[in-house]
């Protein structure tokens, strides 16, 4: 009988793959993106230090309230667009975009698109 494969952990394999070779600095810190079934999670890091510098989720009191679901496109666009308008505001305008693992694809790729529509450079 074939087994089939967990996508998290094939996921979690990519992610430590790409983790090797992109490293945030105080410069030029690391955009991650997490997403589950329900949100989308954004965090701006300084791994140099290891603090998060911003972030922003569907979670986030700014968007709360205003989105019918937290788990579609238009969703991650709204996290991306916020990601963005704090970061500009904390002095950050160019980021290393680490999409953890994820297929740069759908909400992932709304988010960044939205960052960078909204002033980020990556």
């Amino acid at each position: 009988m074939l087994k089939k494969p967990d996508r998290n952990a094939l996921r979690d394999k990519r992610r430590r793959r790409v983790r090797k070779k992109i490293r945030g600095t105080a410069e030029r810190p690391r955009l991650n993106v997490f997403r589950s079934l329900q949100n989308i999670y954004a965090q701006i890091i300084d791994d140099d230090r290891g603090v998060t510098l911003v972030s922003a989720s569907t979670l986030a009191p700014e968007l709360k309230g205003k989105l019918p679901s937290g788990g579609n496109t238009a969703a991650a666009a709204a996290v991306g667009e916020l990601l963005a308008k704090k970061a500009i505001e904390a002095g950050i305008k160019r980021v290393v975009f680490d999409r953890a693992g994820y297929v740069y694809h759908g909400r992932v790729k709304a988010l960044a698109e939205a960052a960078r529509a909204g002033g980020l450079e990556f």
